[in-house]
């Protein structure tokens, strides 16, 4: 099961943390996969690295996900090396600490410009690859989306963000199914990631958090990881427009 041999992936914000998690574990399934990144070219390479070892075809290519221009490159250098993509995971993101009142226009946009319009520029290029045979784009919310997920402190512009990542997926997953588009959204819970290294490293918090999570522990990138395979998997074809919170029970506690 699960088996993704032949498939050709593209993972956004890959370098490190949960989309390098994702991106080992689409490898381990079959895929050969586009490792995305920003900045981190020498850490971008040691995961092109581990798949090659899977002897899995993978290699690095440098976006900024909310540029149109950078975007659009990038997917010109997927078809012209593959011809095809048959899975997007939107994963890149940022995340800025500010009280609502202190926010800056600069933090709300440029969270907004990679967590979402990132998310839309990348969906969109994906689909003219995927439009004649079909794909799965699978895209990483929050479980600090609003909604069925939690508020937050500090965090308004991210929670805006993540909130509008699962609307997009529902609208996408509708327009896209007659193509045999499938699209879904991941909310992760608490990952041990270092975007969440400082607030998990404070005892207090710590603790206050996992006091939270039934399951008793934090996430893993691993644990995203064998979602997404899920999610981009034959098996999962009569999934779309559905987001799946993978927090340990977070939500259901």
């Amino acid at each position: 099961m699960f088996d993704l041999k032949g498939k050709k992936a593209l993972v956004t914000g890959s370098s490190r943390g949960i989309g390098r998690g994702i991106a080992l574990a689409l490898a381990k399934q079959g895929a050969d996969v586009a490792i995305n990144y920003r900045s981190e070219k020498e850490e971008a390479e040691k995961v092109v690295s581990e798949i090659k070892k899977m002897k899995r075809e993978a290699f690095a290519v440098q976006t900024d996900v909310s540029s149109v221009d950078e975007v659009m490159r990038m997917f010109g250098e997927l078809k012209k090396k593959w011809g095809k993509l048959d899975i997007l995971v939107n994963n890149a993101g940022v995340a800025y600490y500010s009280t609502f009142e202190a926010m800056t226009e600069e933090e709300w946009d440029k969270t907004l410009d990679v967590n979402l319009k990132g998310q839309f520029l990348c969906a969109r290029e994906a689909v003219k690859l995927m439009k004649e045979k079909g794909g799965k784009i699978i895209n990483i919310s929050s479980i600090a989306s609003g909604g069925a997920g939690i508020g937050g402190t500090r965090i308004a512009h991210y929670i805006a963000s993540k909130g509008g990542v699962a609307a997009l997926t529902e609208a996408l997953a509708v327009e896209l199914a007659p193509y045999k588009i499938n699209v879904n959204a991941i909310g992760p819970g608490f990952i041990d990631t270092d975007m969440t290294k400082d607030l998990i490293s404070d005892p207090k918090a710590r603790q206050g958090l996992l006091a939270r999570i039934p399951k008793g522990r934090f996430g893993k990138p691993t644990d995203i990881g064998a979602a997404v395979a899920f999610l981009a998997s034959d098996e999962a074809d009569y999934i779309t427009g559905a987001l799946l919170y993978v927090d340990g029970g977070w939500l259901a506690g």
